[in-house]
């Protein structure tokens, strides 16, 4: 599922087919923009903050995405084309002056604003791990600030740390072992995010283990709780509950836990 560590991998392989590179053909297929035309733009660098995708041109306009959950990024060589099926979902198109062309399908976000002003679009973010700017320490404050807020909600707001999804979240709840609903400021949120910024990081950067969270990447082996209602905890053998999500509710994501490895209050508190 798409979080931080996905739109870091996104950055990473779009970058080497569009950084440096002169469009010959760039719409954005959205009505805000159904005029914008970036065809003579040339791409300075791709950018992520959290679950943000920030593509700088020359021109001094960024190009602002976002996944979301149904969003996805795809490359096409010299001479080749998307297949046919999916143009109708084509929101972002970008074709280099080497021939490549790059997709945005189904982008549910799609801005093109002032570099100077991308602010407005990233400004409320919290630190991101995956950044060079990284802050441990502001991180943790950010969470301490609601200490009653329960700690999986606090970690999923994205101005107290951004790039942690769901997937992550719940995750990091289990090997900390703390149950989702445990207040954060009962918590030791400085090793909290310690573990969050070296498992997003090991995530987006070491081959092979992206969004791993056992150490074993074999399908079906790879979470602790995520995914895994029903079945037995891979520790204790405890059976994984999960709590419906909560439509509009920000504090009540989908979630899985183990009742006996994660002592503490449950989704009704």
């Amino acid at each position: 599922m798409p979080e931080g560590d996905s739109v870091y991998l996104v950055a990473r392989r779009l970058s080497p087919v569009l950084t440096g590179r002169t469009l010959t053909r760039g719409e954005l297929r959205v009505p805000a923009h159904a005029t914008d035309d970036l065809a003579g733009h040339t791409v300075l660098e791709l950018d992520t903050h959290g679950k943000h995708l920030l593509t700088r041109f020359d021109s001094g306009l960024s190009l602002h995405t976002h996944l979301k959950m149904d969003g996805s990024w795809s490359i096409t060589g010299p001479g080749k084309r998307l297949p046919r099926n999916l143009l109708p979902e084509v929101r972002v198109l970008m074709e280099t002056d080497r021939g490549s062309t790059v997709y945005g399908v189904s982008m549910p976000v799609v801005q093109l604003v002032r570099t100077a002003e991308e602010s407005e679009v990233v400004g409320h973010l919290g630190p991101d791990p995956l950044r060079a700017d990284w802050n441990a320490d502001q991180a943790a404050a950010n969470l301490a600030a609601q200490p009653g807020r329960p700690l999986a909600a606090a970690l999923l707001d994205q101005r107290n740390l951004a790039g942690l999804g769901n997937l992550w979240v719940n995750e990091l709840c289990f090997l900390r072992g703390h149950s989702p609903w445990t207040p954060a400021g009962e918590t030791d949120l400085k090793a909290v995010v310690a573990l969050a910024a070296r498992t997003l990081r090991h995530s987006a950067l070491v081959p092979g283990a992206y969004q791993v969270t056992t150490g074993n990447n074999r399908r079906g082996q790879d979470h602790w709780v995520a995914g895994r209602s029903g079945q037995p905890c891979r520790r204790c053998g405890t059976v994984i509950e999960v709590a419906a999500e909560v439509p509009g509710d920000p504090n009540r994501r989908r979630t899985w836990w183990c009742p006996r490895c994660q002592p503490g209050p449950g989704p009704d508190r």
